[in-house]
Formats: C-alpha cells, structure tokens, sequence
C-alpha cells in the first residue's frame, strides 16, 4: 500500500477552457493520456492517489462528468482536493459530493482521509500573488496593499479550515499528519507563513501542495525539510506527469 499525489491535471474533456500554458508548453501535449498510462504503471488498487486542486475547468459539475469519470477511472482510491479552478465545488457543498460519489472519490475539506496510522488533511490554502512593483532591477519595493489585506482574510478562513480538520482526526486519535494545500505555504516575499505555523504547531511529517505552473515558478516557495517537516510541490507539469510517491 502506498501513497501518491499530482496536482493540476487542469481536465477539459466537457470545457473548451485551458490555461495559457496548456495552449503553448508542449509538456502539456495529450497530457491525460500520458498521466492515465503513468498511473497504471505505477498505482495499485490498494494504493491511495491524492489530486491536490484544479482538477476540471468546468464551472458546472454537469461540466465535469467527463473529467471526475476520467479520474474514477485511475487505479487506486481517490482524494481530491479543492483547486482555485475547481468551480463545480463549492465548500458548503463538500459533504453532498462525498455522499453523491461515495466508494468513488473521496473530496478533502473540513475532514480526514485515513490512512494507516496517519491522518490525510487539506484544504485550498491561498497565497498573496501581487500585484507587486518592481523597479529596474526587478526587486520587489512594494505591492497592492488592498490585494494584500484581502489575501490576509482568505488565508485567515482557510487556515480555520486546516485546523478543523486536523483537529477532528486528532480527537479521533491520530498524531500522525500529512498536510495537503492546493496553494504553496508562502509567497515569494515569505520565509513563514500561518501554514508553515499550523505544520509545525501539529506536528505535520510532510506538507504537499502544487499551483506553481511553469520553470519559472516551480521554486517560489518551500521545498525540503522546513521547521521539522518535509515540503514537496507536485504540480503535474513538473512531475511529468508521474505521480509521486509519498508513503511506500
């Protein structure tokens, strides 16, 4: 039994929506078939796949019928989690879509997926992205102080949501972690953040997140050992569409 996860598979079978680089970056090219071809060299039916966010660019989930049968399809039990993309799911509406596609997918948020003696936790996260200024030598001198303080409210909600997950898996018994975020933990301005805060107050063995798209961005956050954890980004481009093994 073993653990992976990829996240930003960005599926379209239903949307003609895609993000700018999946018109251009040939590392994009028949992506879903190469990843369902990796996939079944690499998971087994006792094995557990978790999607770290933006699964489907449909806004509807009549939308994404094609990309989550796409994904029910993969070997393994699947988790997914929330993506800034992810329209077709609503928050309030987690519990419903466990209920629809029980036995099927499981979805993360404001509960536990468990797994041995661990506890598998999650939620979108959020990251301040700018707008920042920059002068000519391309150092950071100020930002949207607006956009900042509304970042600063998201990220507030959303650590809340961490935290009632990981505290219902502790009442539960578990003192084992593994922190799922669709977002990074921090922005490039960050050395911490309330994240990297909420890891290290539970104990967290590892904290895996994707969204940064692109060599340019693959390394605008934490990877490593950090504070007693292990921070690990697997977005799908920059896994080549292999899945990463987590736990063995």
């Amino acid at each position: 039994m073993s653990l992976y996860a990829i996240g930003d598979l960005h599926l379209h079978f239903q949307s003609e929506l895609k993000a700018p680089g999946q018109l251009t970056s040939r590392v994009w090219k028949n992506h879903d078939a190469l990843f369902k071809k990796n996939c079944a060299a690499r998971v087994r039916v006792r094995d557990t796949l978790v999607l770290v966010g933006d699964h489907s660019w449909g806004r509807k989930l009549s939308e994404c019928e094609k990309d989550l049968q796409y994904i029910m399809e993969l070997p393994g039990r699947k988790v997914l989690l929330r993506g800034n993309h992810d329209m077709f799911w609503d928050a309030k509406k987690t519990e419903a879509l466990n209920r629809q596609f029980e036995g099927k997918l499981f979805f993360l948020q404001n509960n536990y997926f468990p797994y041995g003696d661990y506890a598998l936790v999650g939620t979108k996260g959020y990251t301040f992205e700018g707008p920042f200024y920059l002068n000519r030598r391309g150092q950071v001198t100020g930002w949207d102080e607006g956009e900042a303080e509304h970042a600063a409210k998201l990220v507030e909600r959303e650590v809340e949501r961490l935290r009632v997950s990981l505290e219902s898996a502790r009442n539960d018994g578990y003192q084992k972690f593994i922190m799922f975020l669709h977002y990074p933990p921090t922005n490039i301005l960050e050395r911490t953040s309330a994240f990297t805060d909420t890891a290290e107050e539970y104990g967290v063995e590892k904290v895996i997140y994707a969204h940064c798209h692109g060599q340019s961005r693959f390394h605008d956050s934490i990877e490593g050992t950090f504070h007693g954890a292990e921070y690990r980004l697997v977005s799908g481009d920059y896994l080549l569409w292999n899945p990463e093994r987590i736990l063995p």
